[in-house]
């Protein structure tokens, strides 16, 4: 009688959490966003990939108060076909029970990002790693891969990337200690610093800092991009050709503009990246930039966002841009609002991306649109 009850009880639960499941025809930004359980979507700092006709998203597993800023599950993914409607797959990347692990539980575990690589017919996860009690202080780029795009990913390693290797777009004065020895420079601010080359010297040995990121695949080329230098400059690094490390070629930019947050898209032959100032959880205005070769020289075009709220990127941090396959040209801004004292209450941001006449990116809000809003364009 008693396992009679429990599976009665089971199913009851389960009735009542499917009745709450929402279907949608549109997106909603800043508004709860249900999973096809009706429980609400887990997925911060979001990465996206289109494999095989479905889209998927990858994100930081977040929990109730405080401690949720902390890795405490793992990777969630979820899966969709048409981006409204979105199906709970499970966890991808598990956080580890073992101590002497660098994604053990309570480790920082931020903005996941994955890829698929033809070649090794491995996917490939990449995500800011910071170890357990350690702040902020690893900078570290950490990678794991699966054979099934929903995982489970195994970890394999965290890298300070490309050390003892100069940048592509290095100057003669980046790589030589400044007059009188790079400890003069240190009353400097630290755009200045990085202006200088100060950061790129210090830690050419064991590699630059690697905080923010996202990865941007281009071909059968895959690329990193991620805040470095203390978060002063924006670095750009091409990975191996399994995905799992770095060739050496790389490039600084945005140096000493102080940005991370970093989002890629490739437009009418031209890259572009989305990024935000520095203000920790607070939101700030958006940046841009273009350039015509991927490692660079790129041109700073300002804030992307229009409109009421545009100094505060609508009150959230650029984390993905979301090209819809499909349809021409289409591309969605992919934000989050952080919520540092809640993290699970954070909230997704999702707008299209539109071009002014100069070419420059224009994001303006809207409480409500749909996927046919490309077809005016």
């Amino acid at each position: 009688m008693k396992r009679i009850l429990l599976v009665l009880t089971v199913l009851l639960a389960k009735s009542l959490l499917l009745s709450q499941a929402v279907t949608y025809n549109n997106f909603y930004p800043g508004k709860i966003w249900k999973d096809n359980n009706g429980v609400a979507i887990n997925a911060h700092g979001g990465g996206f990939l289109y494999f095989e006709g479905t889209y998927y998203w990858f994100g930081e597993h977040k929990i109730a108060g405080p401690a949720g800023n902390r890795a405490m599950v793992g990777v969630h993914v979820y899966s969709s076909k048409d981006l409204y409607n979105w199906n709970d797959r499970g966890i991808a990347l598990h956080v580890s029970d073992d101590p002497n692990s660098e994604i053990v539980k309570g480790c920082v575990i931020e903005r996941p990002k994955v890829v698929y690589n033809k070649k090794t017919n491995k996917f490939v996860m990449w995500f800011h790693l910071e170890l357990k009690g350690k702040g902020y202080s690893a900078a570290r780029a950490a990678v794991a891969t699966a054979d099934n795009v929903t995982g489970p990913y195994i970890y394999l390693r965290s890298y300070r990337p490309n050390a003892y290797k100069w940048p592509v777009n290095a100057t003669a004065s980046d790589t030589m200690e400044a007059a009188g020895g790079d400890s003069t420079l240190l009353k400097l601010p630290g755009e200045e610093r990085a202006e200088a080359g100060y950061f790129l010297r210090r830690d050419y040995p064991k590699g630059q800092m690697a905080r923010d990121l996202t990865i941007f695949q281009d071909g059968d080329k895959a690329f990193l991009i991620y805040s470095s230098e203390e978060n002063y400059t924006m670095n750009i690094a091409e990975l191996s050709e399994d995905y799992t490390s770095f060739t050496g070629k790389w490039c600084r930019l945005l140096i000493g503009g102080h940005n991370e947050a970093p989002a890629m898209f490739k437009y009418e032959g031209k890259y572009y990246l989305i990024t935000s100032g520095c203000t920790g959880w607070a939101p700030n205005a958006a940046r841009s930039a273009v350039a015509a070769s991927i490692l660079g020289p790129w041109k700073s075009l300002g804030n992307p966002c229009v409109g009421p709220d545009n100094a505060l990127t609508f009150h959230s941090q650029s984390t993905y841009v979301l090209k819809v396959q499909g349809k021409k040209n289409a591309f969605i801004f992919i934000a989050d609002r952080w919520h540092p004292q809640n993290p699970i209450d954070g909230r997704y941001i999702w707008l299209p991306i539109q071009f002014n006449n100069e070419g420059k990116i224009v994001i303006k809000w809207k409480d409500e649109w749909n996927l046919n809003f490309f077809n005016k364009n």
